[in-house]
């Protein structure tokens, strides 16, 4: 049983002569990775299903979930700027919790990180289609659907992971520049809506506040009020945590990490205040609800078909800035654990010009793209909330070891409130992991079966640390 005392020291999670990341990111670029992480399909689809969950009390859904977030950030924000190595939240269980909890966040992010791809990667070829159908260009529908939904598979969605994987085989610096440049574009375009929302402002759309409550039950028995809505705007939120995933390639780890991480956050949440009020402001909540695209339908319903459609193009924009930041944190992981033996360590190779780790970030997009092109998501899609929150309670319970066990260490960040930050970061994700669907967390402890058996098999025994 000794797997489950093997930790690695803070100091010790680069030995000499193993392969290193090169350090080419400064603070622009991971506040710009965090947005970019952050800013997608959350915002332009689920206030939509968050107003249909909590009527304008979605706007308190925001900022409870957004409060989970603050304090989950704050921990990553710690623990990064401690330990700037790879590995993010797995990095972080290895040297506080042991090994055997690192395979499970490891693992737990791995879920995360490809789900997400893939679901983002399959809703973007559904803009795709639409905008090529738009110039005259039709695709065969077999190459647009996977085989569950009677095609071949999904060629669009298949296509904008290789474009991804192959700027980020150029160079972690350059695809960090293209990454940023995108970013502008997509709040640029929200900017655009607020400023064209809010002037059609209506109190009474915001009355009354909590039409369901913070919980309750409809008929059928479907979960509605605040609560409920939280668990479900979480998904937008979560993103920053790709950026402790760059602490190895940030030029100054100590500095850059805590502000890219809170930086993005802060700036993520104000967006998401601003454009949920005025989208709720302008248009009544059950008509937000009805639509697939609320914010473009706000547009439309104004009067406003022209910037409706750059409101909707930006979505084609903000898609794939997702699938770079997740696929760019994917592949760090999956190099970590390989580093580390957990998977073969000849996969934590980093390719001598670009700095960075080309045989991962081609692993991780050929089993991405298998994902997206063949498989159906559905509800499976939801995995990506539960192992995201697993790993934000592993931050949580490991600011609170290391703070005990190593009280004089330098912290170049500290976290506020100290060890009540972890305590409240593990309690706001621990009841959101309870809210999820019976359902999701059943499919969250068969995924996660299914890694301890790869890890008994392999992991146990590989291991740098054995």
């Amino acid at each position: 049983m000794s797997f489950l005392t093997r930790r690695k020291p803070i100091d010790g999670h680069v030995e000499p002569g193993h392969a290193t990341l090169k350090r080419s990111l400064s603070w622009p670029h991971l506040v710009a990775l965090g947005v970019g992480a952050i800013v997608g399909t959350g915002i332009y689809t689920l206030i939509g299903v968050g107003a249909g969950l909590a009527g304008p009390g979605v706007m308190a859904a925001f900022v409870l979930a957004g409060l989970v977030c603050v304090f989950a950030a704050l921990c990553y924000a710690e623990l990064a700027a401690m330990m700037p190595a790879a590995g993010s939240a797995y990095t972080y269980s290895y040297t506080a919790l042991g090994e055997f909890i690192a395979w499970i966040v490891g693992w737990s992010l791995l879920l995360e990180y490809s789900v997400v791809c893939s679901a983002v990667a399959v809703g973007w070829s559904g803009y795709a289609t639409g905008f090529l159908e738009g110039l005259g260009v039709a695709l065969p529908e077999a190459l647009t659907k996977g085989p569950h939904a009677g095609g071949l598979f999904n060629l669009p969605a298949v296509a904008i992971i290789a474009v991804v994987a192959g700027l980020l085989a150029v160079g972690t610096r350059e695809s960090a520049a293209v990454n940023a440049v995108l970013v502008v574009v997509k709040v640029a375009a929200l900017a655009v809506f607020v400023a064209i929302a809010a002037p059609a402002f209506d109190a009474a759309n915001f009355t009354p506040f909590l039409p369901f409550g913070m919980y309750s039950e409809s008929a059928e028995g479907a979960k509605l009020g605040v609560l409920p809505a939280a668990s479900i705007i979480f998904f937008a939120f979560y993103g920053f945590d790709a950026v402790s995933t760059a602490a190895e390639e940030a030029r100054r780890p100590e500095r850059d990490l805590a502000i890219g991480i809170v930086g993005s956050m802060l700036i993520c949440t104000l967006i998401y205040m601003a454009v949920g009020a005025a989208a709720i402001g302008a248009m009544p909540f059950g008509d937000l609800a009805a639509s697939k695209e609320p914010l473009a339908e706000v547009m439309r319903s104004l009067g406003q078909p022209g910037p409706a459609a750059i409101v909707a193009g930006a979505a084609v924009v903000a898609l794939p800035t997702v699938i770079l930041a997740f696929m760019y944190g994917q592949s760090r992981i999956f190099f970590v654990m390989a580093r580390d033996g957990l998977l073969p360590r000849g996969l934590a190779t980093v390719n001598a010009r670009t700095g960075s780790p080309l045989t991962m970030t081609f692993a991780t997009a050929i089993f991405v793209a298998a994902i997206a092109g063949f498989f159906p998501l559905g509800e499976i899609a939801a995995l990506a909330n539960a192992g995201t929150l697993a790993a934000f309670i592993a931050v949580g319970a490991s600011l609170i070891v290391l703070r005990r066990r190593e009280p004089d260490r330098p912290r170049p960040f500290r976290a506020p409130l100290g060890v009540l930050m972890g305590v409240l970061a593990i309690a706001g994700c621990g009841y959101l992991f309870a809210t999820l669907p019976t359902q999701t967390q059943i499919y969250f402890l068969i995924a996660q079966a299914v890694g301890l058996a790869l890890y008994f098999l392999y992991g146990v025994r590989k291991s740098r640390m054995a």
